[in-house]
């Protein structure tokens, strides 16, 4: 493993005291580099949440939305992730754009949007992916991968004769951050770590790291 490499290619540089006053203003400006740069998927992001035993759980995510209110990601509430965050509603969202050794680190309480917007989200999705999720068996033990190809051309054929449909489980959810985290890495080992943290009046406060 020491021999492979990391921080290949050129890195880009970053001046923390340029860094806007927030968050997801620098982050829109990361995501952006990221896609010039050909980072493929740039959106997508490991979603970290914990049930009631406290035991950690992961995988990856496409970001739906990021603004002044957080950043949004879709579930169904009958999955894994959904059980978790009924039961503690804060997760951890982590961006790796390996070719430019950066990371952005997201961590705060997780509300639903909305019935409406949760609607609007779902009819957004592909053709494809409404029919899988309306089967609403995700993480369920499954017998084999034709049993999975039936019952997803059922779903598909569902969604065709009635495009409205939606599942009654459908989240559209939003991470209201209390810490946003911007880790650029350098050759040198020399990485730099800015982080924001909100301040009563709504305003936030920047604060450099130890790498």
């Amino acid at each position: 493993m020491r021999g492979i490499e990391v921080f290949g290619g050129e890195i880009p540089a970053f001046d923390p005291s340029t860094a806007p006053p927030a968050p997801e203003e620098l982050f829109t400006e990361w995501l952006l580099h990221a896609l010039d740069a050909g980072v493929r998927e740039p959106h997508a992001m490991t979603l970290s949440t914990a049930g009631a035993d406290g035991n950690p759980t992961a995988r990856v995510l496409i970001l739906k939305n990021v603004d002044a209110e957080g950043w949004q990601f879709a579930s169904d509430s009958g999955g894994v992730k959904g059980r978790d965050l009924a039961e503690r509603p804060y997760a951890a969202l982590t961006f790796y754009w390996p070719q430019l050794a950066r990371q952005v680190r997201v961590r705060g309480p997780v509300v639903p949007a909305g019935t409406a917007a949760s609607r609007v989200d779902f009819l957004a999705r592909g053709i494809g992916a409404r029919a899988e999720s309306l089967l609403g068996r995700q993480s369920e033990p499954l017998t084999d991968l034709a049993e999975r190809d039936a019952a997803v051309a059922q779903s598909l054929t569902r969604v065709e004769q009635d495009p409205g449909l939606v599942p009654e489980g459908w989240q559209l959810l939003t991470v209201r951050a209390e810490s946003v985290e911007f880790w650029q890495g350098d050759k040198g080992r020399r990485h730099t770590r800015l982080t924001y943290l909100p301040e009563p009046d709504g305003s936030w406060r920047r604060q450099l790291l130890w790498p």
